[in-house]
């Protein structure tokens, strides 16, 4: 090749080069700026705010949550207090469902109310999620807490010794995320953050940073602070930061301090990718964050102007976005004059300035509400914005008699949220700044923005086909708990959700929401049913523990016993259950000639029954006459066989007769599905010639024998043969098609079996579905686990819906109790 070439080809592959690697840096660059979904959402918060649509109710409706000191916490108070007996509390920190997380009553005493509020959260916000909590274990899953205030133990001089194990883990910050990382299995980074009032939006921070670097998939961020002791309130009194009343009045010229709060409060987290890939809900956007610190100035809590202008213009530039991007600013706002006076001027000098009055920067805060909750407070910030962006409004902000006369106003377009104002969508889409500032120096800054419009899905015509035949067939609604009383609980919350969300989710869509987003637990319950009404009626009766004809529920020191499949071959007359004995009564169950209601519930068994169809047809040497009971029964064990297998449920053993023992040898995975309809087809034109009078030639299965490929097997299959004869080999399946087939299945007596035969729901007047989901219930409540979701799956695929989170059944752990019940 002469040089010219060389160089010529030289540069071709220089370019080449050049562009995947110009490619890979835009990508890389892409990345670093990921918007990222928020999930889900959980709180608790002053004022009895359990929920986010609490949250909402409490800042909308424009209450006030603050209140006495708690009476329940054995608070001992000096004799002249500098501060009012005033703040924002939550109603019920001491309660704990230390059972739920296989914590002991010991333990749960010696551990502060943080770590265990954060647990029931953490939890709560996975459902929230439209996640199933178990299915996140061993993944990548990060947790970010900022975690503040650990002064559960601070007024023991001693302590019993059952508590001393447990104390110094009990009331560590870092264990505010190992604890969920441990209960949850999660293998991402836990990290727990104090930077004191920046807490939680440095986690939120820090979680958005490791997500788009890949360090986890998903992250639970946010924080909390509970007030055990009133430590807080001596602390900011002598510095003198409390107002008279205990009320934050933020950006008014009233202000005197802040008033002191608690609380918690946990977002899930997710790239925005992500979440659409996986269909979780994406309730808000955070395009961009920012973190930075004071530095030498003023004294070590006092705000810096410059800094704060700083981390807002680094949390803007992350995410792309100019100022007039914005629409408004969840502030840091606590009511010290002085500070909010410095934070309104970095507000004017970032978001006012140049801005048009007909469009001014709206600004409030949270804080007017619930009291400043210091490690909760950007976490409570977040979530009171992204229901602002559903609820088209920006709610006012409490106790301002005028905005403040220590800050220049004039100087830009900055308006201070005294009433509630419109935000309906438009073009652009909505976006408000949420700021964080710290008496440790650290500011946070974070940008959020409505969530996008999704997209009409587009009609299917061939799903519209077959959408009428599906709601009218029976589900299983699957509820499970921890206790009895936790699963009766949470049958009168799936009550009463179900009965005041308009309009109504339909069954399916309730059916699969359970399947598919909330965990088995030990105590379990299965509703059969097909209307609306008559499931609530189920769900009501198990809430008042009575039974009911369409109830199946765990049986107290019932154990899981080992399960038998028996595909029945032969022709049928009318029904037949068989099972052994002792097996379950009703546990089993017909296909064959309700194999046009599975077609029609579940979409698992008809594209199979439809594949095994198909292959018959192409493996039959002659066209057999149609109906052929013996080839639609084993088209409609074969499929069966797969739907049952695809929820988890594996027999110990396969039993079967005819083409039945062929369906089994299939489930059993010895046979390809290919190789079982060719084998079957082999054996019914056998037989067909058999009717007709025309005895077989003894190597009638000699061809087909040979183009079997025989599998390892995955599942045990009874053998029909001597003992010395390989099930996988074509020896034994000649003498399994031309011996007699025993009468009964060779079943032990201390098995389960679901008998694959033939149920006529004309004859019994109940249908096919409602015997398989039944039996299958009966399976789940005793033992087995059975994943519901490929049969409550329907065409068209039920989306999934809210639904109540676990209903913890909580009892009071508070360690002044235990101590001085000890020294008694």
């Amino acid at each position: 090749m002469a040089n010219e070439e060389k160089l010529v080809e030289y540069l071709k592959w220089t370019t080449a080069e050049l562009h995947q690697a110009q490619q890979q840096l835009r990508e890389l660059k892409a990345a670093q700026h990921e918007p990222i979904a928020v999930v889900s959402m959980a709180c608790r918060l002053p004022g009895k705010t359990r929920t986010p649509d609490d949250l909402w109710d409490l800042v909308s409706e424009g209450r006030d949550a603050v209140t006495g000191f708690p009476d329940d916490r054995a608070w001992e108070l000096p004799e002249e207090r500098p501060y009012a007996e005033l703040g924002g509390f939550l109603d019920d920190a001491a309660g704990f469902d230390a059972g739920f997380f296989d914590i002991s009553d010991t333990e749960a005493v010696a551990t502060e109310p943080l770590q265990r509020l954060m647990l029931h959260l953490a939890w709560e916000t996975v459902e929230r999620g439209h996640i199933a909590p178990h299915t996140l274990r061993s993944t990548l899953t990060g947790v970010y807490v900022g975690a503040t205030g650990h002064d559960y133990a601070t007024r023991l001089e001693t302590a019993p010794d059952e508590l001393l194990p447990y104390l110094g883990g009990g009331t560590s910050g870092s264990l505010v995320s190992g604890r969920i990382a441990y209960a949850l299995g999660l293998e991402g980074p836990a990290i727990s953050v104090d930077t004191a009032c920046s807490s939680s939006l440095v986690a939120l921070h820090l979680a958005c940073q490791a997500l788009r670097r890949g360090e986890c998939r998903l992250a639970l961020a946010g924080g909390g602070t509970v007030m055990s002791t009133p430590h807080t309130f001596h602390a900011f009194a002598h510095q003198k930061s409390l107002a008279q009343d205990g009320r934050c009045k933020p950006f008014a010229a009233a202000a005197d301090g802040m008033g002191l709060g608690e609380g918690v409060g946990l977002v899930l987290l997710e790239r925005l990718g992500d979440a659409r890939k996986n269909g979780h809900p994406v309730l808000a956007v955070i395009r961009g964050s920012a973190v930075n610190q004071d530095g030498a100035g003023y004294g070590l809590a006092a705000p810096n102007g410059p800094s704060q202008q700083h981390v807002i213009r680094a949390a803007l530039a992350d995410a792309g976005l100019t100022p007039d991007q914005i629409d408004a600013v969840e502030a840091h706002g606590t009511g010290t004059p002085i500070g909010d006076a410095i934070e309104v001027q970095a507000l004017l000098a970032t978001y006012g300035a140049d801005r048009s009055p007909d469009r001014p920067l709206w600004l409030g805060s949270v804080k007017s509400n619930t009291g400043h909750t210091q490690g909760a407070a950007g976490a409570a910030a977040l979530i009171k914005m992204v229901q602002a962006f559903r609820h088209g409004t920006l709610p006012p902000t409490l106790h301002v008699d005028r905005p403040t006369p220590l800050a220049a106003w004039k100087k830009g377009a900055v308006r201070l949220l005294t009433e509630a104002v419109d935000w309906p969508r438009r073009e652009e889409p909505r976006r408000v700044g949420i700021s964080a500032f710290a008496t440790s120096g650290t500011n946070a800054h974070l940008i959020l923005e409505e969530p996008p419009v999704e997209e009409a899905p587009v009609p299917d015509a061939a799903r519209d086909q077959t959408s009428t035949v599906a709601p009218e067939l029976p589900v299983a609604w699957s509820l499970s708990a921890r206790t009895p009383e936790a699963l009766r609980a949470q049958a009168k919350a799936l009550v009463t959700h179900l009965a005041a969300t308009d309009p109504a989710p339909s069954p399916a869509e309730v059916a699969y929401s359970l399947a598919a987003t909330r965990s088995p637990l030990e105590h379990r319950a299965v509703l059969t049913g097909t209307e609306h009404a008559e499931l609530l009626a189920v769900a009501r009766a198990l809430a008042a523990g009575e039974d009911h004809p369409d109830l199946v529920r765990s049986t107290p020191g019932a154990g899981p016993k080992k399960i038998a499949w028996h595909f029945d071959g032969r022709p049928a007359d009318g029904v037949t259950t068989e099972t052994a004995p002792g097996a379950e009564p009703g546990a089993a169950f017909g296909a064959a000639f309700g194999g046009a209601e599975f077609h029609s519930a579940f979409p698992l068994f008809a594209s199979t029954f439809d594949e095994a169809r198909a292959l018959l047809d192409t493996h039959l040497p002659t066209p057999l006459p149609t109906p052929h009971s013996e080839l639609a029964r084993f088209a409609v064990h074969t499929a069966l066989a797969r739907l049952l297998l695809e929820t988890g449920v594996r027999p110990h053993t396969l039993t079967g007769d005819g083409v039945g023992h062929i369906a089994a040898a299939y489930a059993a995975g010895i046979l390809t599905l290919d190789d079982a309809c060719r084998l079957a087809a082999a054996h019914a034109a056998a037989a067909q010639a058999t009717e007709a009078g025309q005895p077989a030639p003894p190597d009638a299965y000699e061809p087909v024998l040979k183009q079997l490929t025989f599998q390892r097997a995955t599942l045990t299959l009874t053998s029909t043969a001597p003992a010395d004869t390989p099930i996988a080999s074509a020896d034994y399946w000649h003498h399994h098609l031309t011996s007699p087939a025993p009468t009964t299945p060779p079943t032990p007596e201390t098995h389960t079996l679901l008998h694959l035969g033939a149920l006529s729901p004309e004859g019994t007047q109940t249908s096919a579905v409602r015997a398989l989901l039944t039996a299958l219930a009966r399976l789940h409540t005793t033992g087995g686990t059975v994943d519901w979701t490929p049969l409550v799956q329907r065409t068209p695929h039920p989306r999934t819906i809210d639904l109540p989170t676990y209903s913890f059944q909580a009892t009071r752990y508070w360690l002044h109790d235990h101590t001085a019940h000890a020294a008694v």
